[in-house]
Parts: C-alpha cells; structure tokens; sequence
C-alpha cells in the first residue's frame, strides 16, 4: 500500500506505469514528464530496488514543491531485455505521452540502442545504469549522458588490487554482449600496465541468462589460472558460484568479482557466498555519512526494506534529472544538455559531476573483500574509489568520442 498521499496508475496492457506525488503544495502548470525505461520482467533483482529508490526521490522532490514549481513525473515502461523494445517504448513516450527526456535501461545493449534514438530524435537520455564504455566513448553523442560508473572505471578499481596479489596467470568469465566484452578488454589493459608479467591463459563467454556453469567451471579449471576475473552477475552468477564451489575452483585462487559485491547479487548466494573476493559493490550498511544514513533511513521507513544498489542508483537518477532543469531553468533539449555538461549534484553519497568531455559521471563505487555472516554474504575492508580517480583524462576521453561529437573539445 503506497504512502506519503502518492498514486500509481497502472496502465492495462502495455505495462506501464505513470508516478507522481501528489502531495506538493504551491505546484503550477503541467508535470514534468520523465520517460523512463528498463528491464523490470527480466531482472528483477535490480530493477526492482531500482524503481523504489526513483519513486522515493520523486515523493520528496513533490513534497517539498516539485521542479521549477511543477510537479515531477516519471512514466515507467518495461523493455523486457529487449532492445527493440527499448525503442519501440522510447518512441512512443516522445510522440504520446510527450515526455520531456529519457532516463534508464540496464542492459548494456538497450542503452546503446536508446542512446542511438536519442540521438536520432534530439532528446536527453539519462542513462542510469547500463556500463558499456561504448555509450560514453565511441559511440558517444550530445543527447546522452550516463550516471553509474562504468566498466572501464569498475575495472581500474579492480586492476588496482589485482596487480598487487601474488596471481600471474589470469582466466576470464564474462556474460558474452558488450557489458562483458568491454569489462574483460579493460581489465586486461589496466593490469598488463601495471604488472607486464601477468599472463591471460583463458576465457569463457557464456550467452547472458543461459550458462552452462559445469561447462564453464571446468574449462578455467583446466586453463590452471592463478587468478580469475568474473564478470557475471543475477543467475548466472548464482549458477557459477555454487558450481565452483563444489569443484574447488576458487581454492587457493585470486578471484576478482566485478558487481559482486553488490548486495541485490551477494544476498542470494546465501551460505553459497564467496569468501575472500576481490570484489565492487555497496556496503550500504557501514557507511557513516550523515547525508547516506538519512537516505537508508528514509528508504528504510518508506519500503520497509534494506536498500541496493539500484536503490542508489534510481535515487541519484532523479536526483540528477532535477539538478540538470533546474540549472537549465527549463526542460527544452538544447538547455538541459548545456545544464548536464558539467553538472555538479548532490546526492546520498557526496558530490558527482558530469563530465563536459564525455558526459560520464564521477559517482564512484566501492571496493572491498567478501565475507560470510549469519544472514549473508557481505563486503568487509572497503573503501570508497571517487569516479574521478579511475576515469581517463579529458584529453584521452576525447579522443574516444566520435570526430563528429559536438560536444568534442578538439
């Protein structure tokens, strides 16, 4: 049962659902319509928090009088892991529902394919959390900006502590689309620079959501690596896990998780949690920070559960949307692209900016060591790595984006 005097209007037959707070005082004019996009029937585990961390921003942005004095409204729509989808649904909150940007997608390749259109119709695309590289580099363009560190950036945390342990020869394991290639080429490139003697002895490609974990497990297995890193994440990390678990493939091995540390991932594996993983995630529960306890307390109170870190990420997600119209003073394209170039938000776990250059956020992300207690998997040793320290310089970032980026500082 919703609170806080909020509605959801479900929409039979097409999924979709339209979230405003109704309990501003003092609001005029239309709502702000926010088109936002994802994977909610295909994984679950992510997306779900994620939308309760958005619909809690959009609740206390309305309570406390909206955006430029309007109401903030966000029109959700469920791409089913469907690029084709994406679009389809993406075209269909311009033309009928006349939104006045584009956020969200999870999958790397949905937000590719939205970021495309994005850039075909001339609108903002807020992109929360798809991580390829290719979104804010090659394929980059003026209309997209993305808000989760990416993989090149989760990587380079990783490479970090990776080239500091005593593993030489390294195998692979990443789901095979362009989230897991680009984590994989990253993270071999950032560890032979800061340890030419490592050597890459094998790689294992299982399709997304279909992994044959006894396939895979015994093909590292016989490559003998002294350190693994592991892309995957949901299931089919689930499926590894437990399967290497039970052939030992992680004894006396560096094992390098990027996400796995993520609790939406960490907390199922149960009992079957990794011990002494290098690992990403979000160790919301020791964090001290007076502005990230209020938002685990609000979260807390608000959904009567712990937060992810999708919960974060849909929170900074409206957090961001409403920093960039208001520093552009309007929700008209041209401006709110100048206002995201540069753009300096606060949210729950400090300052982000988003870079002019290539449109990347410094949000950042945590890095520490997997542990087991009564009740699940957790990280333990973590630190906090700013975005910033990881990122490439403008001047290489530049280099990446495409010749014709209007937004190249050549």
């Amino acid at each position: 049962m919703l609170t806080r005097r909020s509605a959801l209007y479900v929409m039979i037959g097409v999924g979709a659902a339209a979230w405003l707070s109704t309990a501003a005082v003092g609001q005029e004019g239309e709502p702000i319509k926010v088109g936002e996009i994802n994977s909610y029937s295909a994984l679950p585990a992510f997306t779900e928090p994620y939308r309760k961390g958005w619909q809690l921003a959009v609740e206390q942005i309305n309570e406390s009088g909206g955006v430029l004095g309007r109401p903030l409204e966000v029109i959700s729509r469920d791409d089913g892991g469907k690029p084709g989808n994406a679009v389809t649904i993406a075209e269909e909150l311009l033309s009928r529902e006349k939104v006045d940007l584009l956020a969200g997608t999870f999958f790397s390749h949905i937000g590719l394919a939205v970021s495309d259109f994005a850039l075909q119709k001339q609108v903002v695309f807020l992109a929360s959390e798809p991580l390829t590289d290719a979104l804010v580099w090659e394929k980059g363009n003026r209309y997209t900006f993305r808000l989760r560190p990416s993989t090149y950036m989760q990587s380079a945390m990783l490479a970090r502590e990776a080239a500091d342990s005593e593993a030489k020869r390294w195998a692979f394991v990443a789901p095979n689309y362009k989230y897991g290639q680009d984590a994989v080429a990253a993270f071999k490139k950032l560890l032979k620079e800061q340890n030419p003697e490592v050597e890459f002895v094998g790689e294992q490609w299982p399709a997304l959501r279909k992994i044959d974990a006894g396939a895979t497990v015994r093909a590292l297995e016989a490559a003998k690596p002294d350190g693994i890193f592991n892309v995957l994440f949901g299931a089919d990390l689930a499926e590894f896990v437990r399967e290497g678990n039970l052939r030992g493939l992680f004894k006396d091995r560096t094992v390098v998780g990027l996400l796995t540390g993520e609790p939406e991932y960490l907390l199922p594996l149960g009992e079957e949690a990794p011990r002494g993983w290098i690992v990403t995630g979000y160790p919301w529960y020791d964090i001290q920070d007076p502005a990230h306890k209020k938002f685990v307390a609000d979260y807390q109170a608000r959904w009567d559960e712990d937060p992810m870190t999708g919960s974060l990420v849909g929170f900074n997600t409206i957090l961001s949307i409403k920093a960039a119209i208001e520093a552009a003073g309007s929700t008209k394209t041209e401006l709110l692209v100048q206002a995201f170039r540069g753009l300096s938000v606060e949210t729950p776990i400090g300052t982000i900016i988003y870079r002019k250059v290539d449109h990347q956020s410094t949000m950042g992300a945590w890095v520490g060591i997997t542990r087991w207690r009564e009740g699940g998997g957790y990280m333990t040793g973590w630190r906090y790595v700013p975005g910033q320290d990881v990122l490439p310089s403008t001047e290489v970032a530049d280099e990446m984006r495409p010749d014709d980026s209007v937004d190249s500082v050549k």
